[in-house]
């Protein structure tokens, strides 16, 4: 049945899964979110310990979910893979720094004579959950306002601006959806916090945690109002039967109306965040990192999906709107799509398997006499 797909199916079919992964990776970043909050919500050494220890059980996943996203764009979209990476590889070795810092940091944090000392390694923590989160926001926002590069008749890149990558931070708009996703990994970790912890005489740290909920919610608003309407008001990049790409005002409002599934995943996304912070807030709810990374993965699906189809570059040059990617021209051949999809049926035994894990880990919650003792990370 999968041998009898149509190239342009699969093309589809590929993309889905790519922003699947990276849906999956926005929800996981609750654990950079929660390494921000550390400096905010512990007052003390058993705190600290809490929220160290809670989150280093699930650190890897958000760095594999990364890894994988950008296999499984390197496997079915190799022109995008070797255009970004190869053009703007200053923001890629930058986010990847970020996230090396993090897994040293969680392996060296309180080994024997530890010369950095605990903080210097919690301030790496800091900076993956602020700079990385921000610059892979801005990254996803080139998305819809495009990138400098050009590609020549070999298909060689040529990036035309000296920053690498690093001038797409200086968009307004990508640097709004940057900050956005930084602070709703804020929320979302403390979230996680409150339903992974057990709080038993450590009522004013649950307090912190949820005034921090609440606190980062209301930041993230003005950054998620602005994205939202630059990008329904936004002129867009367009590609015709022929091939040829063209400017088109409000393309990505033209996207929404012509895709009301994806325009439903982007309001039921939104109300499900909200939702859960306000019962996480108001109700005292402990399960609101359910709801909410729901919502964000919906969320995060509505743009990968607005990018990428309905004629849509999802990887558009602004130095030479010829030059941009497509869901059609970036992709492997069909034979490499085939196989990869045969290899893909196993991908629902992997979900079930990390979800079997994950209710093991948290089957019971952490308590502070498990750190106090010895500390795990």
């Amino acid at each position: 049945m999968i041998a009898n797909l149509e190239y342009g199916t699969l093309q589809q079919i590929w993309w889905i899964l790519c922003s699947v992964v990276g849906s999956l990776f926005l929800f996981l970043t609750f654990v950079q979110g929660g390494n921000t909050l550390l400096w905010q919500v512990a007052k003390n050494d058993v705190e600290n310990s809490l929220v160290i220890n809670s989150l280093g059980r699930k650190w890897e996943l958000t760095f594999t979910t990364l890894v994988l996203f950008g296999g499984a764009l390197f496997a079915a979209f190799p022109k995008f893979y070797a255009t970004s990476f190869g053009g703007a590889y200053w923001v890629w070795i930058l986010i990847l720094f970020t996230f090396i810092l993090q897994a040293v940091s969680y392996e060296y944090r309180k080994k024997p004579d530890n010369f950095l000392g605990a903080k210097t390694y919690e301030l790496f923590l800091l900076i993956n959950g602020t700079v990385g989160v921000l610059l892979i926001g801005a990254a996803v926002g080139t998305f819809f306002t495009g990138s400098n590069f050009t590609l020549n008749d070999y298909n060689q890149v040529t990036w035309t601006n000296p920053l690498r990558g690093l001038e797409a931070a200086f968009s307004l708009f990508n640097l709004s959806l940057g900050l956005f996703l930084v602070f709703n990994a804020r929320v979302l970790g403390g979230m996680y916090l409150l339903n992974n912890i057990n709080f038993s005489a450590l009522d004013a740290f649950e307090a912190r945690l949820r005034k921090s909920v609440w606190i980062n919610f209301l930041c993230a608003l003005p950054f998620l109002l602005y994205v939202l309407v630059s990008l329904l008001m936004m002129q867009g990049f367009s590609v015709d039967a022929s091939g040829t790409v063209s400017m088109v005002a409000n393309k990505y409002l033209q996207n929404l109306l012509a895709m009301p599934l994806v325009l439903g995943l982007l309001l039921v996304g939104l109300v499900l965040v909200i939702l859960a912070v306000l019962g996480t807030v108001f109700k005292r709810s402990k399960q609101g990192i359910w709801l909410a990374g729901l919502g964000t993965v919906l969320v995060g699906l509505a743009v990968f999906f607005t990018a990428g189809f309905n004629n849509t570059p999802f990887y558009p040059s602004k130095a030479d709107l010829q030059s941009s990617l497509t869901i059609m021209n970036a992709s492997s051949s069909k034979y490499t799509l085939t196989a990869m999809t045969y290899v893909a049926l196993g991908i629902p035994l992997v979900l079930a398997y990390v979800a079997f894990v994950w209710r093991q880990m948290d089957s019971q919650k952490l308590a502070a006499h498990e750190v106090v003792d010895e500390e795990s990370y």
